[in-house]
Formats: C-alpha cells, sequence, structure tokens
C-alpha cells in the first residue's frame, strides 16, 4: 500500500477497525475512508453501491460485522446471519466491481468444527460440524471466505481471509449480556469489587480453554498481511498459546484486585472445550504477537476504567 492510497476501513469505530486505524495513522497513511454505521449502513446494497463509485478506494479493510458473545450469537441468530451476510456481499461485490486493488476479510476461530482437532489449521475449515451456540454467525463468517476466493478464482480479485482468535483491547463492547468473555469478566470483577461483593459468578465450568490476541496486535497482524500475503483459502491471527477460563479469572481478578471468590455456574454453557490456533503459516510469514495477555489485560482495563462504562 502506498502512503497517498485511500484506504477503506469498514467498522473503524469497533475494536478491530478502530486498531487498524491507530496502525495505519501510526504508519503516515493519510487518506483514511471512515464511515460509521448511521452514515453508511453496510447492509443497504444501493448505499453501499454508491459510496463506492463515490470514495473509490484502492484498499480495503473489512472489519465490520455484527458481532458478540455466546449469548447475543445464540439469542440473535438470524440477526448475526443476515446482518453479516449482507455487509460482505455488499463490501466484497463493490470492491470488485470499482476495482479494488486489495481487500482483506477479517473472520473468527469460530468458523472451525466444534470437535476440531487442537491447534486449529487453517485446513480443518468444513471437516464437521459447528458449535451450535454461534452457528449462524460461523456460516456467515465462512460464506465470507468462499466469497473471497471465489471472486480470486473467477475476477482475479487480490481478496484475502483473515482469522483472529479471540481478541481484547481498547474500545472493546463491556455490555453485561452481549460481550465476550474477558471483557465481561474484567466487568464483572470490577464491579463486585466497587460494591464489596462476597463472590463472582463466572458461567460455566471453567475447564474449555481459550486463547487470546490483544487487538492492536491484531491490527499489526492485518498490515504486516496486506503488504506480504497475497493467496487464497485463510491464514489463522493468534499467539498460539491458550489458558481455561478460570485461570483466565484468576488472572483478572489479580489485575483488578478483587478480594473474594470464584462460583461457576454450571448450568450456564461452556461453548466449544477448546479453541487454540496454529499459528504456524503467520509465523513462517515473519509475522508474531507482541503485548503478552497480562500486559494486555492491564491495557484494556485502563481503558475500561477511562470509559467509565
Amino acid at each position: 500500500m502506498e502512503k497517498s492510497s485511500k484506504i477503506y476501513v469498514a467498522g473503524h469505530n469497533g475494536m478491530v477497525g478502530s486498531a487498524i486505524v491507530r496502525k495505519l495513522e501510526k504508519e503516515g497513511y493519510q487518506t483514511i475512508i471512515k464511515k460509521t454505521s448511521k452514515e453508511l449502513d453496510l447492509r443497504d446494497q444501493v448505499a453501499v453501491a454508491k459510496f463506492f463509485e463515490y470514495q473509490k478506494p484502492d484498499y480495503v479493510f473489512l472489519a465490520a460485522a455484527k458481532v458478540g458473545g455466546i449469548v447475543a450469537n445464540n439469542t440473535y441468530r438470524a440477526d448475526f446471519l443476515y446482518d453479516n451476510l449482507q455487509i460482505q456481499n455488499n463490501v466484497i461485490h463493490q470492491s470488485y466491481l470499482n476495482k479494488v486493488k486489495k481487500l482483506m476479510f477479517l473472520g473468527s476461530s469460530c468458523i472451525y468444527p466444534k470437535m476440531a482437532p487442537q491447534p486449529l489449521k487453517e485446513e480443518y475449515l468444513l471437516t464437521g460440524l459447528l458449535e451450535q451456540t454461534n452457528e449462524p454467525y460461523a456460516i456467515a463468517k465462512i460464506t465470507g471466505i468462499k466469497m473471497c476466493d471465489a471472486y480470486r478464482a473467477q475476477y482475479g480479485c487480490n481478496f484475502i481471509s483473515a482469522m483472529p482468535t479471540n481478541l481484547y483491547g481498547y474500545n472493546d463492547n463491556y455490555h453485561p449480556q452481549n460481550s465476550h468473555v474477558l471483557p465481561a469478566l474484567i466487568r464483572k470483577f470490577h464491579e463486585a469489587k466497587e460494591n464489596n461483593e462476597p463472590n463472582v459468578t463466572i458461567w460455566g465450568s471453567g475447564s474449555p480453554m481459550r486463547e487470546f490476541l490483544f487487538a492492536d496486535d491484531l491490527a499489526d497482524a492485518c498490515y504486516y498481511l496486506m503488504q506480504n500475503y497475497d493467496e487464497p483459502n485463510l491464514i489463522n491471527i493468534g499467539t498460539g498459546e491458550d489458558m481455561t477460563i478460570k485461570d483466565l479469572a484468576l488472572l483478572i481478578k489479580d489485575i483488578i484486585g478483587f478480594k473474594g471468590e470464584l462460583v461457576f455456574d454450571s448450568s450456564k454453557p461452556d461453548g466449544t472445550p477448546r479453541k487454540l490456533m496454529d499459528v504456524s503459516k503467520i509465523h513462517n510469514k515473519g509475522w508474531r504477537h507482541k503485548v503478552n495477555l497480562k500486559e494486555g489485560i492491564k491495557l484494556a482495563y485502563q481503558d475500561f476504567l477511562n470509559k467509565k462504562y
């Protein structure tokens, strides 16, 4: 990407999109196109067509999506499927029609089968059944990967797909019901500490294992791949390290300084038993994460406090 290129970051207000914008600005890119969802509804085919015809971006980071945790995914199943398919269809198709030089589509580790071998290799896609609670979201993201590959095969478009592991960081969503596990725990422990509560209840058994990547590390990887990766199929972005939800909770408890006990509510769903990314492909391309989990959670917690959720 040239410094003078017009770069459209779809979803620039979200945790991932805002991290990509920070990275691009740090690298000296001046023409970054940003549109809020109120200014441009990416589900609206006509509006997206007009936007692309007018702006003619050179590069596109497709980080816009309807996202949420296990409850939101399972509750709003139709919305997660419809909204994400519409967003992808419109942005990818208009990128082709308007001759975008390169597009990066961002997915999620939930695309992999629930019982896939660990760690998750890119070739495990579509080799088994998905986790039921987030199946609609996963199907939308799998469709986006296949769409990028189809446009590459038929039209020669340089559209690439990257699948990040679980993310956290600046600008995260701390909604009590609709957030992901790490920000949800930050909020729970913070509020329990503030209210001098004797314990914090954590969903599930605490035994599932999860991998976490700081969003600014993801942005660094996205920038790196836009410069150095031009292949079909998908590429994983992660740390290659995971831990149990129980150990994550203990780490967050320690960082926040909560003195009470942990209670695990095993009546609530655990989700996929383990989701560790095989990151050998991106490591072989020359990229590795920089922010360790403890350091990242401290940064995220400070951001949470600054925003006073």
